[in-house]
Protein backbone atom coordinates (compact mmCIF):
# COMPACT_ATOMS: atom_id res chain seq x y z
CA UNK A 1 0.00 0.00 0.00
CA UNK A 2 1.03 3.33 -0.51
CA UNK A 3 2.00 5.63 2.10
CA UNK A 4 -0.69 7.89 2.71
CA UNK A 5 1.21 10.69 4.23
CA UNK A 6 3.71 11.64 1.73
CA UNK A 7 0.77 11.24 -1.05
CA UNK A 8 -2.10 13.05 0.57
CA UNK A 9 -5.11 13.27 -1.45
CA UNK A 10 -7.61 11.08 -0.77
CA UNK A 11 -11.07 9.93 -1.80
CA UNK A 12 -12.70 12.44 0.70
CA UNK A 13 -10.76 15.34 -0.21
CA UNK A 14 -10.55 14.68 -4.25
CA UNK A 15 -11.77 17.17 -6.62
CA UNK A 16 -13.16 14.53 -8.53
CA UNK A 17 -15.38 12.20 -6.05
CA UNK A 18 -18.36 12.96 -7.75
CA UNK A 19 -17.08 11.48 -11.26
CA UNK A 20 -15.30 8.45 -9.85
CA UNK A 21 -15.96 5.44 -7.54
CA UNK A 22 -16.79 7.14 -4.15
CA UNK A 23 -19.61 8.85 -5.55
CA UNK A 24 -22.54 7.77 -3.30
CA UNK A 25 -20.70 5.82 -0.47
CA UNK A 26 -21.06 6.63 2.72
CA UNK A 27 -18.10 8.29 5.16
CA UNK A 28 -17.18 4.23 6.19
CA UNK A 29 -17.09 3.25 2.71
CA UNK A 30 -15.23 5.93 1.61
CA UNK A 31 -12.67 4.71 4.37
CA UNK A 32 -12.27 1.22 2.79
CA UNK A 33 -11.97 2.22 -0.25
CA UNK A 34 -9.09 4.30 0.70
CA UNK A 35 -7.40 1.23 2.32
CA UNK A 36 -7.19 0.06 -0.82
CA UNK A 37 -6.25 2.84 -3.29
CA UNK A 38 -2.27 3.24 -4.09
CA UNK A 39 -1.34 6.27 -5.27
CA UNK A 40 2.26 6.27 -7.24
CA UNK A 41 4.32 8.71 -8.52
CA UNK A 42 3.70 10.80 -11.44
CA UNK A 43 3.87 9.92 -14.98
CA UNK A 44 5.37 11.89 -17.69
CA UNK A 45 3.73 12.56 -21.31
CA UNK A 46 4.29 9.53 -23.07
CA UNK A 47 4.62 7.22 -20.83
CA UNK A 48 2.65 3.56 -20.57
CA UNK A 49 0.07 3.37 -17.79
CA UNK A 50 -0.65 -0.37 -19.33
CA UNK A 51 0.24 -2.30 -21.86
CA UNK A 52 -1.84 -4.69 -24.63
CA UNK A 53 -1.42 -8.15 -22.97
CA UNK A 54 -0.25 -7.48 -20.06
CA UNK A 55 -2.13 -9.45 -16.71
CA UNK A 56 -5.07 -7.39 -15.23
CA UNK A 57 -4.60 -6.73 -12.06
CA UNK A 58 -5.58 -2.86 -11.39
CA UNK A 59 -8.39 -0.93 -12.16
CA UNK A 60 -6.82 2.84 -12.62
CA UNK A 61 -8.65 6.61 -11.78
CA UNK A 62 -6.93 9.19 -13.47
CA UNK A 63 -6.44 11.47 -10.34
CA UNK A 64 -4.68 14.65 -12.54
CA UNK A 65 -3.35 15.01 -16.44
CA UNK A 66 -4.96 12.93 -19.15
CA UNK A 67 -4.30 10.06 -21.02
CA UNK A 68 -5.15 8.39 -24.93
CA UNK A 69 -6.38 4.39 -25.11
CA UNK A 70 -5.13 2.87 -28.27
CA UNK A 71 -5.07 -0.21 -29.90
CA UNK A 72 -2.42 -1.49 -32.28
CA UNK A 73 -2.62 -3.96 -35.32
CA UNK A 74 0.71 -6.16 -35.99
CA UNK A 75 1.93 -3.52 -38.81
CA UNK A 76 2.14 -0.48 -35.09
CA UNK A 77 -0.56 1.33 -36.94
CA UNK A 78 -2.98 2.62 -33.98
CA UNK A 79 -6.32 3.46 -33.57
CA UNK A 80 -7.19 5.69 -30.46
CA UNK A 81 -10.36 4.74 -28.57
CA UNK A 82 -10.61 7.21 -26.14
CA UNK A 83 -9.12 10.45 -23.80
CA UNK A 84 -9.38 9.61 -19.97
CA UNK A 85 -9.26 13.20 -17.76
CA UNK A 86 -9.79 12.85 -13.71
CA UNK A 87 -12.53 10.68 -12.56
CA UNK A 88 -12.48 8.35 -15.23
CA UNK A 89 -11.69 5.02 -14.93
CA UNK A 90 -9.15 2.76 -17.07
CA UNK A 91 -8.52 -0.80 -17.48
CA UNK A 92 -12.52 -2.06 -17.99
CA UNK A 93 -11.47 -3.88 -21.00
CA UNK A 94 -9.62 -6.79 -19.26
CA UNK A 95 -11.96 -7.98 -17.19
CA UNK A 96 -12.91 -10.59 -19.35
CA UNK A 97 -10.04 -12.32 -20.65
CA UNK A 98 -7.50 -10.61 -17.29
CA UNK A 99 -5.72 -9.36 -19.97
CA UNK A 100 -5.71 -5.55 -21.18
CA UNK A 101 -6.53 -5.26 -24.70
CA UNK A 102 -5.37 -1.93 -25.42
CA UNK A 103 -2.63 0.35 -24.46
CA UNK A 104 -2.82 3.74 -22.16
CA UNK A 105 -0.58 6.46 -22.27
CA UNK A 106 -0.01 10.06 -20.53
CA UNK A 107 -0.53 12.88 -22.64
CA UNK A 108 1.23 14.70 -20.03
CA UNK A 109 2.33 14.91 -16.28
CA UNK A 110 -0.26 12.49 -15.04
CA UNK A 111 -1.35 11.04 -12.14
CA UNK A 112 -3.75 7.76 -11.01
CA UNK A 113 -4.93 5.97 -8.09
CA UNK A 114 -4.57 2.08 -8.53
CA UNK A 115 -7.66 -0.05 -7.83
CA UNK A 116 -6.81 -3.55 -7.37
CA UNK A 117 -9.11 -5.21 -8.33
CA UNK A 118 -9.18 -8.47 -6.14
CA UNK A 119 -9.50 -6.52 -3.12
CA UNK A 120 -11.90 -4.30 -5.07
CA UNK A 121 -13.91 -6.80 -5.32
CA UNK A 122 -14.02 -7.90 -1.89
CA UNK A 123 -15.07 -4.35 -0.54
CA UNK A 124 -17.58 -4.59 -3.19
CA UNK A 125 -19.35 -7.43 -1.95
CA UNK A 126 -19.79 -5.67 1.36
CA UNK A 127 -21.00 -2.51 0.17
CA UNK A 128 -23.29 -2.67 -2.84
CA UNK A 129 -23.50 1.36 -3.63
CA UNK A 130 -20.02 0.81 -4.45
CA UNK A 131 -20.40 -2.28 -6.96
CA UNK A 132 -23.69 -0.66 -8.20
CA UNK A 133 -21.00 2.22 -9.39
CA UNK A 134 -18.81 -0.32 -10.82
CA UNK A 135 -21.51 -1.47 -12.93
CA UNK A 136 -22.36 1.85 -13.83
CA UNK A 137 -18.89 2.32 -15.45
CA UNK A 138 -18.73 -0.96 -17.12
CA UNK A 139 -22.29 0.21 -18.63
CA UNK A 140 -20.73 3.68 -19.93
CA UNK A 141 -18.18 1.72 -21.39
CA UNK A 142 -20.54 -0.27 -23.21
CA UNK A 143 -22.59 2.91 -24.44
CA UNK A 144 -19.12 4.72 -25.37
CA UNK A 145 -18.42 2.19 -27.79
CA UNK A 146 -22.25 1.82 -29.49
CA UNK A 147 -21.96 5.97 -29.84
CA UNK A 148 -18.41 5.99 -31.03
CA UNK A 149 -19.67 3.82 -33.55
CA UNK A 150 -22.09 5.56 -34.87
CA UNK A 151 -20.32 8.99 -34.80
CA UNK A 152 -17.66 7.29 -37.23
CA UNK A 153 -20.22 5.63 -39.58
CA UNK A 154 -23.05 8.04 -39.76
CA UNK A 155 -22.14 11.63 -39.10
CA UNK A 156 -19.67 14.10 -41.08
CA UNK A 157 -16.13 15.20 -40.48
CA UNK A 158 -18.02 18.75 -39.50
CA UNK A 159 -20.73 16.69 -37.31
CA UNK A 160 -17.83 14.40 -35.58
CA UNK A 161 -15.60 17.45 -34.96
CA UNK A 162 -18.21 19.54 -33.23
CA UNK A 163 -19.16 17.00 -31.05
CA UNK A 164 -15.90 16.52 -30.02
CA UNK A 165 -15.14 20.39 -29.47
CA UNK A 166 -18.63 20.03 -27.21
CA UNK A 167 -17.88 17.13 -25.93
CA UNK A 168 -14.81 18.55 -24.27
CA UNK A 169 -16.83 21.08 -23.40
CA UNK A 170 -19.09 19.10 -21.03
CA UNK A 171 -15.99 17.02 -19.34
CA UNK A 172 -14.36 20.31 -18.75
CA UNK A 173 -17.66 21.83 -17.15
CA UNK A 174 -18.26 18.69 -15.29
CA UNK A 175 -14.51 18.87 -13.31
CA UNK A 176 -15.16 21.96 -12.33
CA UNK A 177 -12.84 24.05 -15.14
CA UNK A 178 -14.03 26.39 -18.00
CA UNK A 179 -16.73 24.83 -20.25
CA UNK A 180 -15.81 27.95 -22.78
CA UNK A 181 -11.77 27.80 -22.66
CA UNK A 182 -9.45 25.06 -22.42
CA UNK A 183 -6.13 23.62 -23.91
CA UNK A 184 -6.13 20.24 -25.87
CA UNK A 185 -3.84 17.71 -24.18
CA UNK A 186 -3.74 15.78 -27.44
CA UNK A 187 -2.62 16.69 -30.80
CA UNK A 188 -4.22 17.33 -34.05
CA UNK A 189 -3.52 14.01 -35.23
CA UNK A 190 -4.79 12.38 -32.20
CA UNK A 191 -7.95 13.66 -32.74
CA UNK A 192 -8.23 13.02 -35.98
CA UNK A 193 -7.08 9.16 -35.70
CA UNK A 194 -9.99 9.22 -32.65
CA UNK A 195 -12.99 10.68 -35.30
CA UNK A 196 -11.77 9.35 -38.37
CA UNK A 197 -10.32 11.87 -39.79
CA UNK A 198 -7.20 13.28 -41.64
CA UNK A 199 -5.11 15.74 -39.86
CA UNK A 200 -5.50 18.65 -42.46
CA UNK A 201 -9.35 18.09 -42.57
CA UNK A 202 -9.26 18.82 -38.65
CA UNK A 203 -7.02 21.97 -39.16
CA UNK A 204 -9.06 23.44 -42.17
CA UNK A 205 -12.08 22.77 -40.26
CA UNK A 206 -11.05 24.31 -37.17
CA UNK A 207 -9.77 27.40 -39.33
CA UNK A 208 -13.93 27.27 -41.04
CA UNK A 209 -15.27 27.11 -37.52
CA UNK A 210 -12.98 30.48 -36.46
CA UNK A 211 -13.66 32.59 -39.29
CA UNK A 212 -17.79 31.83 -38.44
CA UNK A 213 -16.97 32.53 -35.10
CA UNK A 214 -17.78 29.85 -33.25
CA UNK A 215 -14.81 29.16 -32.01
CA UNK A 216 -10.99 30.94 -31.29
CA UNK A 217 -8.19 28.56 -32.12
CA UNK A 218 -4.92 29.75 -30.20
CA UNK A 219 -2.69 26.91 -30.61
CA UNK A 220 -3.70 24.41 -27.96
CA UNK A 221 -6.08 26.78 -26.12
CA UNK A 222 -9.85 26.66 -27.86
CA UNK A 223 -12.02 29.04 -26.89
CA UNK A 224 -15.71 28.61 -27.53
CA UNK A 225 -17.50 31.81 -28.65
CA UNK A 226 -20.85 30.39 -29.70
CA UNK A 227 -21.87 27.04 -27.56
CA UNK A 228 -25.49 27.53 -28.58
CA UNK A 229 -24.39 27.77 -32.19
CA UNK A 230 -21.93 24.43 -32.09
CA UNK A 231 -25.21 22.67 -30.64
CA UNK A 232 -27.57 23.67 -33.05
CA UNK A 233 -24.52 22.46 -35.80
CA UNK A 234 -24.85 19.26 -34.32
CA UNK A 235 -27.34 16.71 -35.00
CA UNK A 236 -30.35 16.54 -32.02
CA UNK A 237 -28.71 12.94 -31.13
CA UNK A 238 -25.40 13.90 -30.75
CA UNK A 239 -26.00 17.11 -27.85
CA UNK A 240 -26.99 14.58 -25.21
CA UNK A 241 -24.28 12.24 -25.90
CA UNK A 242 -22.78 11.74 -22.49
CA UNK A 243 -19.79 8.69 -22.89
CA UNK A 244 -16.73 8.36 -21.40
CA UNK A 245 -14.23 8.85 -24.61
Amino acid sequence: MADHQSLSIHCQSCSFSHLCLPVSLKKSELESLDDIIERKKPLHKHDKLVSAGQPFNTLYAVRSGSFKSYISDKDGVEQITGFHFPGDIIGFDALKDQVHQSYSKALETAMVCELPYDTLEVVSERYPALRKQIMKFMSAEIKHDHELMMLLSKRSAEERLLHFISHLSQRFDERGYSARQFNLSMTRNEIGNYLGLTVETISRLLTRFQKEDLIKVDGKLITILDLDGVKQRMPESEISYTALG
